[in-house]
């Protein structure tokens, strides 16, 4: 794992800066600069890049979990198909509360990782293919932070309910205007995050993140349960979308439920329930897709 900062070939630093490092009597600007170094190497180490692969393995029996449910749930059981409903079933698993603080630490590592690539950049990308890529390292730094904390919550005991705070969280943004506005864009962005996993899927665009993929059929095994896995995890994240913005239109925050609501909806349509069950399976291929990717990654 390598985050590297400046353009190819380095930044030059300033002559000052580069004597104070050398003399010991640096300011600041001297400060800082051994700071980010050394936060570049605590990055780059072994331990740390072992910590952030386990937050894959983390993402994955996440939505192996919830893929588990999604597919109960389509043959007319009961539970709650979305993070909380997933990591509860985990806590009262033999060996919960073990997994959670593994899936608790990989989480917060993975999140730690993505900031930092955030914050750093990449030395081999020009301007504005450094700039896609760090809005997405913070989105993702972002979004393995908070189901990182979740699965802190339950680990101390604690419990969590996604599709009620879903709701309370839409009601109170739907009571003004540019609440509804927010909800709408984020209804709108959920629909091209969904459709971008879809393509990714279909293209097998997920590829370009693996590395050493085994020849063969493992090979080929891996990348047909990926592209199962980010069409099935696409289809569903549309299917949440259109709800949110279908809620926030008719200004019903009942219809906004999260995750959860989506899947439930899907089941209730014609051969819902055997839509929902096909998406239950991709999940599931997500998942296994995610724990394999912790070894295939690059970082």
């Amino acid at each position: 794992m390598e985050v590297r900062t400046g353009d190819e070939g380095g930044t030059p630093m300033a002559s000052g800066t580069a004597s104070n490092r050398h003399n010991g009597h640096g300011g600041p600007r001297d400060t800082a600069d051994r700071a980010s170094d050394a936060a570049e190497e605590a990055v780059n180490s072994r331990g740390f890049e072992l910590a952030a692969r386990a937050g894959y393995v983390a993402a994955g029996i996440l939505h192996l979990l919830i893929g588990v449910i999604a597919f109960g749930l389509a043959r007319g059981g009961s539970g709650s198909a979305d993070q909380s409903g997933a990591i509860g079933r985990l806590a009262g698993s033999p060996g919960g509360t073990l997994l959670l603080w593994f899936c608790f630490i990989g989480c917060l590592a993975l999140a730690l990782f993505q900031l930092a690539t955030t914050v750093f950049g990449t030395k081999t990308l020009r301007d504005r293919e450094k700039l896609k890529a760090r809005l997405k390292s913070g989105g993702q730094a972002a979004v393995y932070a908070a189901i990182g904390v979740t699965f802190g919550r339950y680990a101390l005991g604690g419990s969590s309910n996604s599709s009620s705070s879903t709701r309370s969280l839409s009601a109170t943004l739907m009571s003004n205007p540019a609440g509804s506005a927010l909800l709408l864009a984020v209804g709108t962005g959920i629909l091209m995050v969904g459709g971008y996993f879809v393509y990714s899927g279909a293209t097998r665009r997920f590829r370009r993140n693996l590395s050493g993929l085994p020849a063969g059929r493992p090979g080929t095994a891996v990348v047909v349960l990926g592209t199962v896995g980010y069409i099935a995890k696409g289809f569903a994240l549309g299917v949440l979308g259109v709800l949110v913005v279908v809620a926030t239109v008719t200004n019903n925050p009942e219809q906004s439920t999260g995750l959860d609501g989506a899947l439930k909806t899907l089941r209730d349509q014609p051969f819902g329930a055997w839509l929902l069950g096909a998406v239950a399976v991709g999940l599931m291929a997500y998942g296994v897709f995610m724990i394999i990717r912790s070894r295939y990654q690059r970082m």
